[in-house]
């Protein structure tokens, strides 16, 4: 019995042995005998399905890379996007394999993938400003039958795994960038369907999220648990079950996205019901997460986040942003300070219709929190930017230096007690003359500020302000500062100021104290921008807007003295800062004085003496007309320097990087812009003055800038060692055209001078780049400039005479030309002397009047039309010796580079360019 036992066990082990090695030998075979059948399938499928370039440096099959599964591996992959993105990669990975149906290798025709492992890998997905994307690689087949086996399918998926990888998503259309680094997924589902549910699970080590270039989520671990179900026919995804976990906030996300030809459909719902405040704050940058690991939070939260709508950027449609966040029983103690934030509510609602602020709507209601038994109670609402409608109210009676170490506020030291109550309802509409009805006060003792930036503080701080507005007009709001004032570096600063009816404004200001602007910007200081200065006042300022408006200055009291050092002013309309270096300004009145006054703006300096009136209702008034008269001296002006930077918009598809190096290449700047609000006289005397690469030296002469228009009367200067003189005048009718007009004279100047040294000599008279003499110009033109302050040659009209006093031509192409036509050799390079030529331009068209000269026994007689750009429509009469009785007609066409010679008196002519505006 025994020995049977042992027979039948030697047996069984002898079999499974047998089937074992079988079962090793076909997992190393099977690669073996299939390999070929394997890559050429997926060479095949590869072409088939996919529209974007496949590159990889080695290939294997085996059972043992992801057991038990049959894979094919791919190392060093480079799959290139869909266009406009061929020739960048979409996605680069260290290995990819395909797992394979080992049934399909027997008994189908067509080897089934089942499976997809990437590991190491990098997904650049990128979408241009038209939101063309580079990820549409996948070939869309012809609708057809399906075959009724469905093995046929070569590609049938069922299991998608991405391992350590990273994520990179730039969409330029919607300005949203996703960088994803340690990225794990694992997908499963039917993906050979045309709609599956796919099962999704993925784990992100670091997750950033930048909109319009500002960081929204910095650094953040994600966990997700999804079910997403997708249509292929209608590339839609909707997200039915997703479990999302921010850092330790806990989130549900719900909804459907579609990806349309031009853009996306979206409807997102994103939802965190019942969280703790601490959960919350996990999910905010580091910087927040630094501050709380000294912090105690507690207290229920609930957000919602929706967004919905489409996002086609062609047709300019956004979707509906809304988002609701409600705190209750908020408790916030950071370093276990004495005097924690208790009952801390807040109910959030904003609404952001179409991602228009202008639409925006945002409503607080319930903010209020208690320190000890102080207290902040507020709510508001806002709707619109330009002309919103507020309501609100807001009370507080709270020590800053409590509420301050409460909240662990970095890098900022308050102090003093505040109190506040203000209510405010209606709309705010500065064209209408409307403001919210207003009431109310807010009051500041024994302040104190300091910050990180600055080491000593601002101290002794004292602000009593009221506001008062019954009737919802400018008319009847009342501000009163009485007083406010401060310390600062040992000097004091007392205000006080009783302002009322802004529609014509009274107002009573008394100010005095010394400022270092660039000490006490320190304090506040700001990344990207500088400040210095200093200022030092004794003013008393009394009376009413339209008593300065309309010159009753015995019914104002404006007295004392304003002085200032290294002030910068800056402008929308000046791309570089303006500097007054030293100025001490005298007011009487509605007149400011100053003498010595010494500024620079860039490489300009200017010297100025003279006055400033109106210049209290200038800066309190839109409408404010400031009035002047100076006198200037200049070493050095560059006028180029004034010029707006103003760039056009564009529909091109590059990145913002793209564009503006394309719209540097194009030199868009901008006009000179001079503001409708000043009415100022200048008596101008500078040794030198650069202007759209002219050269000027000695310029004087009278300037007024009136409503936006400057005018030059009798201004003279001297160019390439010639006497100009010339009145003119300039206007910007947007910030990328103006118009123009001047009259010129300029006496025995260098013509081949003036062609090398002027810019604008040579495109309007290019012929004279082979002349040599001595020329005069008495000449009228007006047109306009476009955005680079070049004229429009289509919009120029003027006219003047042009007098030849001896010059030599040499080389002119269309005299050599006469020369060759004619068979005489002195065409070639004539003298010309005592000549007048007059002109007219207009249309983009200078008509010559007809004109003779002699020289070399010949007595030639031109007259036509000749084009800005070169096109040239004259009549020639060449007499010939001794006294020109004879002559030989001819026309010359073609361009001034190759004109063309005819005898005969037949022309065609030119066609006119109109300027459309």
């Amino acid at each position: 019995m025994f020995i049977k036992t042992k027979s039948i066990v030697l047996k069984t082990a002898k079999y499974l042995g047998i089937t074992f090695a079988v079962f090793l030998g076909l997992l190393f075979l099977t690669p073996i005998i299939f390999e070929d059948q394997i890559k050429n399938q997926i060479k095949k499928t590869a072409n088939e399905k996919l529209s974007a370039e496949l590159n990889y440096k080695d290939v294997s099959v085996s059972f043992f890379h992801h057991f038990p599964s049959l894979t094919l591996t791919l190392t060093g992959l480079h799959l290139n996007g869909s266009a406009p993105y061929k020739n960048e990669k979409f996605i680069t990975a260290k290995e990819v394999s395909f797992g394979i149906d080992v049934a399909s290798l027997v008994f189908s025709k067509t080897v089934k993938i089942d499976q997809i492992y990437l590991s190491n890998a990098f997904i650049n997905v990128k979408v241009n400003a038209n939101g063309e994307a580079n990820y549409n690689i996948y070939k869309s087949s012809t609708p057809s039958k399906k075959s009724k086996d469905s093995t046929e399918t070569a590609l049938k998926l069922e299991r998608i795994e991405i391992l350590n990888s990273k994520v990179r998503y730039d969409d330029q259309s919607t300005k949203v960038l996703l960088d994803i680094a340690g990225f794990d997924y694992l997908g499963k589902g039917d993906l050979n369907k045309e709609i599956f549910d796919l099962n999704s699970k993925a784990k992100i080590e670091k997750l950033n999220i930048v909109y319009e270039n500002e960081p929204y989520l910095i650094n953040k671990k994600i966990n997700a648990d999804l079910i997403t179900k997708v249509n292929i026919n209608s590339l839609s995804f909707f997200f039915q079950q997703n479990n999302l976990k921010i850092n330790d906030l806990l989130v549900d996300f719900i909804g459907k996205f579609d990806i349309l030809k031009e853009g996306y459909n979206m409807d997102f719902v994103l939802k965190s019901s019942n969280s703790d405040l601490h959960d919350v704050f996990t999910a905010f940058p580091p910087k927040y997460i630094t501050w709380l690991s000294k912090a105690d939070l507690k207290g229920n939260t609930n957000l919602q986040l929706t967004l919905k709508g489409k996002y086609i950027t062609s047709q300019k449609l956004a979707p509906d942003l809304n988002l609701d966040l409600k705190i209750e029983n908020g408790f916030v103690n950071y370093n276990q300070s004495a005097f924690p934030v208790s009952n801390f509510n807040m109910e959030f609602k904003t609404k952001l219709p179409a991602l228009n602020p202008e639409l925006a709507i945002i409503d607080a209601r319930n903010l209020s929190l208690n320190i000890h038994q102080d207290y902040l109670k507020s709510n508001f609402y806002i709707k619109g930017i330009n002309s919103p409608e507020i309501k609100g109210n807001f009370k507080a009676k709270i020590d800053l230096q409590k509420l301050n170490k409460a909240l662990g506020i970095p890098d900022l030291e308050l102090k003093g007690s505040l109190t506040g109550d203000i209510k405010v309802d209606g709309k705010f509409d500065q064209k209408k003359h409307i403001f919210p009805i207003t009431k109310g006060f807010v009051n500041l003792n024994n302040g104190y500020l300091k910050t990180k930036y600055y080491p000593n503080p601002i101290t002794n701080i004292t602000v009593n302000s009221r506001i008062d507005n019954q009737k919802g007009t400018f008319q009847d709001l009342k501000v009163s500062l009485k007083p406010t004032h401060f310390i600062f570096e040992g000097k004091p600063v007392f205000v006080t100021a009783d302002l009322s009816n802004f529609d014509d404004l009274n107002y009573d200001i008394k100010a005095k104290g010394e400022l270092d602007i660039n000490k006490i910007y320190k304090v506040f200081s700001q990344k990207g921008l500088d400040l210095d200065g200093f200022v030092k006042a004794d003013l008393v300022l009394k009376g009413k807007q339209s008593d300065a408006e309309k010159g009753n200055y015995s019914k104002l009291y404006n007295k004392g003295t304003l002085e200032l050092r290294n002030i910068g002013i800056t402008s929308e309309n000046l791309p570089k800062k303006f500097i007054i270096k030293e100025g001490i300004f005298k007011i009487n009145q509605d007149k400011m004085s100053f003498n010595s006054f010494l500024a620079e703006y860039g490489q300009s300096d200017f010297k100025m003496n003279g006055y400033l009136q109106n210049v209290f209702n200038y800066a309190t008034s839109a409408k404010g007309v400031l009035r002047g008269a100076f006198t200037i001296t200049a070493k050095y002006i560059n006028v180029d320097e004034f010029m707006s930077n103003i760039s056009s918009n564009t529909s091109e598809t590059q990145t913002t990087t793209e564009s503006t190096a394309a719209n540097a290449e194009k030199g868009q700047t901008g006009v000179i812009v001079i503001p409708s609000n000043l009415n100022l006289q200048f008596r101008a005397n500078a040794q030198k003055v650069n202007f759209d690469q002219l050269a000027l030296n000695n310029a004087t002469g009278s300037l007024k800038i009136n409503q936006g228009k400057l005018s030059m009367q009798n201004t003279g200067f001297n160019l390439i060692g010639c006497n100009v003189a010339m009145n003119a005048n300039y206007q910007a009718a947007t910030a990328q055209k103006a118009t123009f007009d001047y009259t010129i004279k300029a006496s025995d100047f260098d013509i081949k001078r003036a062609y090398n040294e002027i810019a604008v000599f040579r495109k309007m008279v290019s012929a004279a780049e082979k002349a040599q003499g001595i020329v005069s110009l008495d000449y009228q033109l007006k047109g306009r400039l476009n955005s680079k302050m070049e004229p429009v040659y289509p919009s120029l009209v003027g006219g003047g005479i042009l007098s030849v006093k001896d010059v030599k031509v040499r080389g002119l192409k269309m005299f050599n030309a006469v020369s060759k036509q004619t068979s005489s050799e002195a065409m070639k390079n004539p003298d010309i002397s005592k000549v007048e030529i007059k002109t007219t331009v207009k249309n983009n068209i200078m008509t010559l009047e007809s004109f003779k000269f002699k020289f070399a026994g010949f007595r030639p007689r031109i007259e036509g039309t000749t084009s800005l750009d070169g096109k040239l429509n004259l009549k020639m009469r060449l007499g010939l010796p001794p006294l020109g009785i004879l002559g030989i007609p001819l026309t010359i066409t073609g361009t001034q580079n190759n004109p063309k010679i005819k005898v005969g008196r037949k022309t065609e002519n030119l066609e006119e360019t109109k300027d459309n505006e």
